[in-house]
């Protein structure tokens, strides 16, 4: 019998199958998709590889995808069915507080919850971080529950390792960045012309910022790999995650260098709807834990 519930909501981009085998309770954030002048709601939920590349295939057949946060209901479902099937104590990983107020949604659903169930207790990870950073920390979390740990002793370890996960973003297009706010309409115009690849990371605050910008896509992987080379994965974790939104070249070029380099298999995967909406199809991403706080090398 576990200690303590494990749940995260879809950001950390886990695949369905993983999610089910390891009994992690999971609720869907939500995405729009415009197209053709008409707009669909969405939930972030697939099952299948072949729906994260209709995904990205869409946006570039002129979709365009807008994400917002987890509403209020959807929460209060998802603690609810939890506490009713017996859930006291429960590690819920959120998106980073930096990109969406998720974190206090969850909490007033937890409040709402326990006037039904007093012994439901929420523990809130803001991992300050999205996608593989946030999937990182739930493996970890997940490692603990199964040890036998305490929903406590995994939430504060967690917190420990949060500012820990290093992260490079390499996107293709500067566009998705305009129309999210992160880049000026500007960049994005020079930057597409001259073939400018922004690297985007995590701030200590859990925002998307740039860290650097290099010509074309080989120098993003060299720029990987310098950093892989300065600091690499801290050994007491060898936790290394590559992620991609339908571009899978650099993702086995960096997947061979991390075997080669570190004799580590990373966890390799595509990115979900959510944080693919804001970067777009084609880019591809890094991370691992390392023993220095990000950004710090």
């Amino acid at each position: 019998m576990y200690k303590f519930t494990l749940s995260t909501d879809s950001t950390c981009d886990l695949y369905h199958d993983f999610i089910v085998e390891n009994d992690i309770k999971h609720v869907s954030l939500t995405f729009t998709v415009e197209k053709n002048g008409k707009m669909d709601d969405r939930l972030d939920n697939f099952t299948e590889y072949g729906q994260y590349v209709d995904f990205y295939n869409e946006l570039r057949g002129g979709a365009f995808s807008r994400t917002s946060m987890l509403n209020y209901e959807s929460h209060l479902n998802h603690f609810m069915k939890i506490a009713s099937e017996g859930a006291e104590d429960v590690v819920h990983f959120t998106i980073s507080s930096g990109l969406s107020p998720t974190k206090t949604v969850a909490r007033k659903a937890a409040e709402e919850v326990r006037k039904t169930y007093p012994k439901f207790s929420l523990y809130v990870v803001d991992p300050l971080t999205a996608t593989v950073g946030q999937g990182a920390l739930v493996r970890i979390a997940l490692q603990c529950r199964n040890e036998g740990k305490t929903a406590k002793e995994a939430h504060d370890l967690c917190n420990s390792l949060r500012l820990h996960i290093q992260h490079f973003i390499v996107a293709d297009d500067l566009s998705y960045l305009r129309k999210g706010g992160r880049v000026s309409a500007v960049s994005a115009a020079v930057g597409g012309m001259l073939n400018i690849k922004p690297i985007i990371s995590f701030d200590k605050e859990g925002k998307l910022v740039p860290i650097a910008k290099v010509k074309g896509p080989k120098k993003a992987i060299s720029y990987i790999k310098q950093k892989l080379d300065t600091e690499g994965p801290d050994p007491e974790y060898n936790y290394v995650f590559i992620v991609h939104t339908d571009n899978e070249a650099p993702v086995k070029e960096l997947e061979e260098y991390v075997k080669e380099k570190f004799g580590i298999q990373p966890y390799v995967s595509i990115m979900g709807p959510v944080i693919g909406s804001h970067v777009g199809p084609g880019a591809f991403a890094l991370g691992y834990l390392s023993k220095s706080e990000r950004n710090e090398f």
